[in-house]
């Protein structure tokens, strides 16, 4: 009732649902009460339910075939571990309701809704800052710990140089939870053996109004059919993936151009990338798993389109971790490196050349200091974008 009342998210194409916990509707508190005196009731059964199976196997070892054996064997393991391990967890998110978590995590009610069944409600409790128990158990105790990534820094765009680099180092630290230890962790940074500037261009459509679907699809169905194929199409949202696929996969197909979809085909994303690696004229449309995971290298990646900016869901755990770590601050540096995270599959060796394409208007100069140094921005209409693509992967 509470998470009916109160829902977030609950909008076309995100079927889950998010209410604050506190304050509780009237009667919950109640409820939880009743349910969790309930489930101490279970405890003691339950324990003399795994003896009693456990004493049989003792009592009658001379007697019982290795098939009943096993099977009251795996039922007293059961027993044991819903009184040991289960039953305290429930009670404890039970408590959770009545007590506030403190500064260090943030509680929720959830419930998710598949193909229009409801099939998971939860009380839910993470930390707002993960790095912390990451740098007590892990980095804290270790002799030493390497890390490194492509999109480790957010590289902003400060007045001036120093600031620039003091600004990604300490957005690097406090993502990977160095920041928490007592001493200072060392620092590198490399150049990229790649020339992005001269090999990649990124242009950014800026006459589509993003919220129709039937221009949306167009203008992937004519930037695809520009590039030859060797194209990655990526959402932000299911829904829209879907319809985009729905109205371009018939066109895309009689100019010799297949084109598969995560969320759509039924194949695993790797099956699928694996596929569109192994065709130069194929396209893929896909969400985060295929904009942070994947390896092309080669003319079978050489254009990728953003359907609009990944700003991140504003949900319940994006909300208190925005309260923590500044704002629209935080949604920038978390937009940059999704946009850098993306823009990084298009070059993977020495000869490729690649288009990144943004279809949102909205796209805010900002951002895009994420992207390599020197790389050519133009923003330009659907009609302009289409003719660069091809004049682009025109053979010189």
């Amino acid at each position: 009732l509470q998470i009916a009342a109160r829902a977030q998210n609950g909008h076309r194409g995100i079927q889950r649902w998010e209410a604050d916990i506190r304050p509780l509707s009237d009667g919950i508190a109640e409820a939880a009460l009743e349910l969790d005196q309930a489930l101490a009731r279970l405890a003691s059964p339950l324990g003399a339910l795994a003896k009693s199976l456990r004493a049989r196997l003792d009592d009658e070892a001379d007697e019982l075939e290795s098939s009943i054996r096993i099977r009251i064997e795996a039922s007293a393991r059961g027993l044991e571990r819903r009184a040991a391990l289960t039953l305290p967890a429930w009670r404890s998110m039970l408590d959770a309701m009545a007590h506030e978590p403190g500064e260090d995590f943030v509680d929720w009610f959830a419930m998710e809704n598949l193909r229009g069944r409801l099939f998971d409600v939860g009380i839910h409790r993470h930390w707002i800052d993960p790095t912390e128990p990451l740098a007590t158990t892990v980095l804290e105790p270790a002799q030493g710990v390497f890390i490194t990534s492509a999109t480790l820094r957010d590289h902003q765009a400060p007045s001036d140089e120093e600031g620039a680099d003091q600004a990604s180092w300490s957005s690097a630290e406090v993502r990977t939870g160095t920041a928490h230890l007592a001493g200072a962790a060392r620092r590198e940074s490399f150049a990229s053996p790649f020339d992005y500037a001269k090999n990649t261009r990124v242009l950014v459509v800026n006459d589509l109004a993003r919220d129709n679907d039937d221009q949306v699809a167009s203008a992937f169905r004519e930037l695809f059919k520009a590039s030859g194929g060797g194209a990655l199409g990526l959402f932000t949202a299911i829904h829209r993936l879907r319809a985009v696929h729905e109205r371009i996969a018939e066109p895309l197909e009689e100019s010799g151009l297949p084109l598969y979809a995560q969320h759509v085909d039924a194949m695993d994303t790797g099956t699928l990338v694996d596929i569109f690696r192994s065709d130069h004229n194929a396209c893929l449309l896909g969400t985060d798993a295929v904009r942070d995971g994947i390896d092309v290298p080669g003319s079978s990646l050489r254009l990728i389109v953003f359907d609009r900016v990944p700003w991140p869901r504003p949900d319940i755990l994006h909300r208190a971790r925005r309260a923590k770590f500044g704002a629209r601050t935080y949604d920038d540096m978390l937009t940059r490196l999704k946009l850098k995270q993306a823009y990084g599959r298009l070059i993977r060796r020495q000869d490729d050349r690649g288009l990144f394409v943004m279809l949102d208007a909205r796209t805010p100069s900002r951002l895009l200091a994420a992207l390599p140094e020197g790389v050519e921005i133009s923003r330009l209409g659907l009609a302009e974008a289409v003719k660069a693509t091809a004049a682009f992967f025109q053979p010189s």
